[in-house]
């Protein structure tokens, strides 16, 4: 089949999705698509925040200054990927031009781009040097297209704006490999109108499989939904499935929040800024543990590279999430029996227990030799067939009865419950509460030593 047509089958199936999910009657008969159910299991990405404004020691630019203020003079985009490896996340999202209009690449549309600046004498491209060193350490690449821009004189015309922000995205969608996410918000829209549907079905032709993010008063039509703060915390309940304007579609929570509290790029004698291990693992628990997605915002400073401080604040977040969050050795040790159960107790996301054939409320027990003491519960639901588990409850036996630990709502990707120490023999989940026949992918105890 020529590229072209298998182009547009990718489109049409990605189209046809919208409209089975828009016709869905209610939460439970939607689906998520293999991209997103992918997507999900990334649970952490960084945004990677690099530009004039880094040269400046500002946040915002307005867009005025000279490109010749951009000169990285160590630049190493490995020891990034590194740093962000060291972490545990999955993927990057570079954005590729911020609010001043200044692009990270030598886009053909403005001369206001790494071209006219004296970094690798006008012949750089840092999209390209990011998205090149993030795959060759494993991590998947997208970008973040500001659809503010305050250097564009077309900005004052809508439709005129429109044309030159699709072609910047274009070169983007077309000459770096497969982006695993669009991050788009919507900056400047105060008294600007964007075309968001037009700017979509222009990505998708060239990037059927990328996920669109972006806060879900924007557009009904995007894959992913902002948290609602930059504070990495996703509410809870959380439910995979949004409702807007009764068009019914699959768009799992991510939240944002900057690895230095309320700054996204660098700023010299920064470091008392810096998030603790202890809050970015609080942030970790209150995102992914809240079956949502964290994306994490890192700044490299003026050399082009990830100050040390941020380093090793990254790799001892990455240490301290596997420490809690590796594999549980409370779990090997339990009594292990012939039945289906064994796949929600194995540490293999890829296996999973079901439930009997529609039923609506179910347990899963797990007995050890003697008392194991555990202080952490974490859950994940089997989502390729949607969203079910409404309420649920996980008890301990204290030698005479069973006891409550902790009632939830929905459990969604990965749900982390965090209670008090108990000791017990035997631990149980119980399905309160679901749509049809549970399916859970992981129920695991944890002993963080709190």
């Amino acid at each position: 089949m020529p590229k072209s047509m298998r182009l547009v089958g990718l489109v049409v199936a990605v189209f046809s999705f919208g409209l089975a999910a828009a016709r869905a009657r209610n939460f439970a008969d939607v689906k998520p698509s293999p991209q997103q159910i992918e997507w999900q299991d990334l649970e952490f990405g960084v945004l990677i925040h690099f530009g004039t404004n880094t040269f400046l020691d500002r946040e915002w630019g307005n867009g005025t200054v000279s490109p010749a203020v951009f000169n990285p003079t160590q630049l190493d985009t490995e020891q990034w990927m590194r740093a962000i490896k060291a972490a545990g996340a999955k993927y990057v999202i570079l954005v590729t031009k911020h609010h001043d209009g200044f692009c990270l690449w030598p886009t053909r549309q403005t001369e206001y781009s790494v071209k006219s600046s004296p970094w690798r004498n006008g012949k750089g491209d840092l999209v390209q040097e990011v998205a090149d060193a993030a795959r060759k350490f494993g991590l998947k690449f997208g970008v973040y297209l500001s659809p503010w821009d305050r250097h564009e004189p077309r900005y004052k015309n809508s439709a005129e704006y429109d044309d030159y922000y699709i072609a910047e995205l274009s070169e983007l969608a077309n000459h770096y490999g497969e982006l695993v996410e669009f991050w788009l918000d919507g900056a400047g829209s105060e008294g600007h109108v964007y075309n968001f549907q037009r700017i979509i079905e222009n990505l998708r032709v060239s990037q059927p499989n990328t996920l669109v993010f972006s806060d879900a008063a924007l557009f009904e039509y995007g894959d992913i939904r902002w948290a609602g703060n930059e504070d990495g915390d996703i509410p809870y309940e959380n439910w995979n499935v949004l409702d807007r304007h009764g068009y019914v579609r699959w768009r799992p929570a991510e939240a944002d929040t900057p690895l230095h509290k309320e700054h996204w790029f660098w700023h010299p004698n920064d470091e008392g800024s810096l998030k603790s291990v202890a809050e970015l693992v609080t942030i970790y628990e209150h995102s992914v543990g809240r079956g949502g997605q964290l994306t994490l915002g890192l700044s490299p400073d003026h050399r082009g590279l990830l100050p040390e401080a941020d380093v090793k604040r990254l790799e001892e977040f990455g240490a301290a999430v596997q420490k809690r969050y590796g594999r549980s050795t409370i779990m090997k040790s339990h009594v292990r029996t012939l039945g289906a159960i064994e796949a929600a107790l194995d540490a293999d996301p890829a296996t999973f227990w079901l439930a009997s054939a529609g039923s609506h409320q179910a347990t899963i027990e797990v007995s050890f030799p003697k008392s194991v003491a555990f202080d952490r519960a974490l859950t994940m639901e089997w989502l390729n067939d949607g969203q079910h588990v409404e309420r649920y409850a996980i008890d301990a036996w204290d030698g005479k009865a069973w006891k409550t630990i902790v009632e939830g709502g929905p459990i969604g990707h990965k749900k982390i419950d965090v209670f008090p120490l108990v000791t017990a023999s035997r631990v149980r989940l119980k399905i309160l509460s679901s749509t049809t026949e549970a399916h859970i992918r992981e129920f695991q105890l944890f002993n963080t030593g709190n």
